[in-house]
């Protein structure tokens, strides 16, 4: 009998030791993500490899043509991002995380002073809200499901007002 309790307390140890691991992978997780998003505010490109896997993938409904396949994509995206709005800041709002993947809701925000693609600059100020999932490995982010309204972001820059609306 004395042996059963000893191998019921090993297996509990073990069990609690298990669970503290994945908390604390999850908590290590979240870290990755903010300082990920930290770098991006301070268009700290050269530093995105420690947050990043060189093949991370982007996918993303809102902006379909935007193809981010790996790493150097993604950078390429957030140049677009950031001369088309140069004061933009990412804020977090919430986050929350299991097992591999960390989910975040955060709003863009930024002043449009410079074209975006074929648009051009309005030099108006956008907020968007925005909701994505970062699925981690080895401490990096492998991969990225976001997603916005682009037609919310389009009125605040005055590019398709409601209907009955006069264009500012």
């Amino acid at each position: 009998m004395k042996s059963l309790s000893i191998l019921i307390f090993i297996f509990c140890v073990l069990m609690i030791a298990g669970c503290n691991g994945e908390k604390d992978l999850i908590e290590k997780n979240k870290l990755v993500v903010t300082q990920a998003f930290d770098a991006i505010n301070n268009q700290d490109y050269e530093s995105l490899d420690q947050y990043f896997t060189q093949d991370y993938r982007r996918y993303c409904q809102a902006s379909p043509d935007a193809k981010v396949e790996n790493l150097d994509d993604m950078i390429g995206f957030l140049k677009e991002w950031y001369d088309a709005f140069p004061d933009a800041t990412v804020e977090t709002h919430m986050m929350a995380a299991e097992g591999d993947l960390v989910a975040v809701y955060i709003t863009f925000a930024g002043t449009h002073t410079a074209p975006m693609g074929d648009i051009p600059a309005t030099g108006k100020r956008m907020e968007s809200e925005t909701f994505g999932f970062h699925r981690l490995k080895d401490g990096k982010i492998v991969e990225t499901w976001v997603t916005w309204d682009n037609l919310a972001i389009f009125n605040q820059l005055g590019l398709f007002p409601p209907p009955g609306k006069d264009q500012p």
